[in-house]
């Protein structure tokens, strides 16, 4: 007798597939996961036109599917109207009417008996009371609002202020969307600590699901060729280039430390691996700095690097780009901000610096050999804690409510 599997809305801000950014690897594997337990129906956005290539193969593993695009000159001129409403700019930025429809026309032909929204944003399609008879998760992954405030701390005039009312306005609809859903989900603990600070007696559906990594994909026993010069010392940076914590990031570390690390290391190559990168990011570009723009596998730049940097000054969550260079079994040197969600030891795992001098000397020491080598302690500690399996059956148990 064949299995009768539930229905199921799965709404993303952005197409999880391919899993080629942070929040798209999570939502990639949530995805990987619901298709073995229910009936999956998937509305999202495409920001990119790249990902329109993969409209297809999405389409025909789920039972429907509504894929829209989003310009985001029109989406930011939608977003102004949160200056009206009182509402954070986050949520207009993602309204269409058509998603709004279709999630409803879903829920009337299909019976949809559960939902998982990814983001806050994308909550708005399933937020009113109609649907509160249907069990409803929210994965806010991290808490966008105090990174938001991160923003305001790093600008200063009109932009300062505006942000400032952005984490403000997103911090209200997090907490009422907290009351509103059965369930809220966040990378780490550290999250998940911090959203309860916020929400009062909902704290108990507060639950953290750590990311994890493809330790198979992202494996350094598979030999790939080196995409750097012979006589170079490449130290990379993984990401997408045009977001604003990865532009803040690669402009501290060029600017305060890569000075001080070619003063000691003259063959250090530094080398900004993601795509879209801004003109900002492009005019790094010079003898000592290469900016790859998207490349078709990050692996070998990962494998052949003497070392892999995330000097996040900004960050929420876990960093997968630390994951990953963890996974490949290089020495990774990051910023406290950048390790936080993550279970690793500094000293033995990896390198943890914050200030410039004290970033550099641990960038040299890596170069030079005399720091210890973190890789294999490393690899061995992203085998043991960071695999997508536990986590991916423990979404699909909370979505179920059983626990």
């Amino acid at each position: 007798m064949e299995q009768r599997f539930p229905h199921l809305l799965f709404l993303c801000h952005r197409i999880p597939y391919p899993p080629d950014k942070g929040d798209k690897v999570r939502s990639y594997r949530w995805l990987q996961e619901l298709l073995q337990h229910f009936h999956v129906h998937l509305g999202a956005f495409i920001d990119d036109p790249a990902d329109w290539a993969h409209v297809a193969q999405l389409r025909e593993r789920c039972a429907s599917s509504l894929f829209l695009p989003l310009a985001r000159n029109g989406a930011t001129f939608r977003s102004m109207s949160g200056f009206l409403s009182g509402t954070a700019l986050t949520i207009p930025y993602y309204r269409d009417a058509r998603m709004r429809r279709w999630a409803l026309a879903c829920r009337v032909s299909h019976g949809i008996e559960h939902v998982l929204v990814f983001s806050s944003a994308m909550a708005q399609y399933a937020e009113n009371s109609s649907w509160s008879t249907v069990r409803r998760v929210i994965d806010f992954v991290d808490v966008d609002s105090d990174k938001w405030r991160q923003y305001a701390h790093r600008k200063r005039g009109p932009a300062a202020l505006i942000f400032r009312r952005e984490a403000k306005r997103l911090a209200e609809a997090e907490a009422r969307l907290a009351h509103v859903f059965d369930a809220s989900l966040f990378v780490s603990e550290h999250e998940a600590d911090l959203f309860r600070s916020g929400v009062g007696d909902v704290g108990e559906r507060v639950k953290a699901i750590r990311n994890g990594v493809d330790t198979s994909y992202f494996d350094a026993s598979t030999e790939h060729v080196s995409p750097y010069p012979v006589s170079s010392e490449p130290v990379v940076f993984t990401g997408v280039m045009d977001y604003w914590t990865n532009i803040d990031a690669v402009l501290w570390f060029v600017r305060e430390v890569w000075p001080r690390v070619k003063a000691i290391r003259p063959r250090a190559l530094f080398v900004i691996v993601g795509a879209k990168p801004t003109r900002e990011v492009l005019r790094l570009g010079g003898e000592d700095i290469r900016v790859t723009g998207r490349v078709a596998d990050v692996r070998p730049y990962l494998q052949h690097a003497a070392a892999v940097v995330a000097p996040m000054r900004i960050a929420r969550g876990v960093q997968n780009k630390v994951l990953e260079g963890m996974a490949m079994g290089r020495p990774v040197v990051l910023t406290s901000k950048a390790l936080e969600g993550i279970a690793a030891v500094p000293g033995r795992d990896l390198l943890v610096a914050d200030e410039p001098a004290a970033y550099a000397r641990a960038v040299v020491a890596v170069l030079s050999g005399c720091a210890p080598n973190q890789g294999p302690a490393a690899r061995r500690l992203v085998e043991a804690h960071y695999g997508w399996a536990e986590s991916a059956e423990k979404m699909v148990a909370l979505i179920f409510g059983e626990h």
